[in-house]
């Protein structure tokens, strides 16, 4: 019998390409969902409900590794006290149902957590190099991803083995950060945000999900890792190689940083931070980018839209 993986937001961004990735191998999925799942005739639904506890615990059964990828989205609301919350309670109190869960069933017995977190634990670091054993910055993101962190970190406590993605931009024009880009620059309209100087981890959505298979499929990676390409760019290198492929000009000056500040708040961050991650530690892992360029990676993506 092939192994069992449960994972959590599959239907987000990287959920259901990873989904298909894994079908694709042979792998058997459980999906856990916030309404009565219906049926599928590719993997097995399950019902949870985060906010009031409830999980049911056959979503366990068998299962080898949990993949963890549920969390509401950072930048789809203004950062206000109970969205703040909601975006932490939903990857931190998501996780510790599941723990729960296990502690509750010791039947369960499952080997290995793979979660996702983000590039944001780092914060605005300006032009230093950033690797897994930097220290977390400062402002709500950071403070969200060292929660994040620390929570799927209670696995250890089931002695599993745990795997943490600190994932970059993922670029794919199913949503994201790239159509919210390319939307402007496709119609002349594009510009660079704030000094454009700002460093952007970035990586294709085929490299994110071939990690997390990676990660399934060799025992041996534990602790923290960068998940993001080889080469990040500036904002500036960002927009302007997105007007390339699309054969557009960019021709609007800056938009200033302080009317971003004005319009965004502390969201500000999504757009302002700057962050120069390296990944030398996947790669020595043995993982392979298939896209380290980002004109290569944009190519690819607008050469199947």
């Amino acid at each position: 019998m092939s192994a069992t993986v449960l994972i959590t937001g599959a239907s987000g961004l990287i959920g259901k390409p990873l989904v298909k990735l894994l079908l694709s191998h042979g792998y058997q999925i459980h999906v856990l969902s916030r309404k009565e799942p219906q049926y599928n005739p590719s993997f097995k639904g399950f019902k949870w409900d985060v906010k009031n506890g409830y999980i049911d615990k056959n979503c366990l059964a068998n299962v080898d590794t949990i993949i963890h990828l549920a969390g509401e989205g950072i930048a789809e609301k203004p950062w206000r006290e109970e969205r703040k919350q909601a975006i932490i309670s939903s990857r931190v109190d998501s996780l510790g149902l599941i723990f729960k869960a296990l502690k509750d069933n010791p039947q369960f017995q499952v080997k290995s957590l793979i979660s996702a977190s983000a590039v944001g634990y780092y914060g605005d670091r300006n032009d230093e190099l950033l690797d897994e054993n930097s220290d977390p910055g400062e402002g709500f993101l950071s403070e969200a991803c060292v929660l994040w962190e620390k929570a799927a970190d209670m696995s250890l406590d089931l002695n599993m083995r745990i795997v943490k993605f600190r994932t970059g931009v993922v670029l794919s024009l199913q949503g994201g950060a790239l159509p919210q880009i390319a939307g402007p620059v496709k119609y002349n309209l594009g510009t660079v945000l704030g000094s454009g100087k700002q460093w952007i981890p970035w990586i294709h959505m085929d490299d994110v999900v071939n990690a997390y298979l990676f990660a399934l499929q060799n025992s041996s990676m534990s602790g923290t890792y960068n998940l993001s390409a080889p080469n990040p760019v500036t904002n500036k290198e960002l927009t302007k190689s997105i007007s390339t492929v699309l054969n557009r000009t960019l021709w609007l000056p800056n938009l200033p940083a302080i009317a971003l500040r004005i319009f965004l708040g502390e969201m500000k961050a999504v757009v302002l931070s700057s962050t120069r991650t390296r990944s030398d530690k996947i790669r020595e892992a043995g993982f392979k980018f298939k896209f380290e360029r980002i004109k290569e990676a944009l190519k690819d993506l607008y050469a199947k839209d």
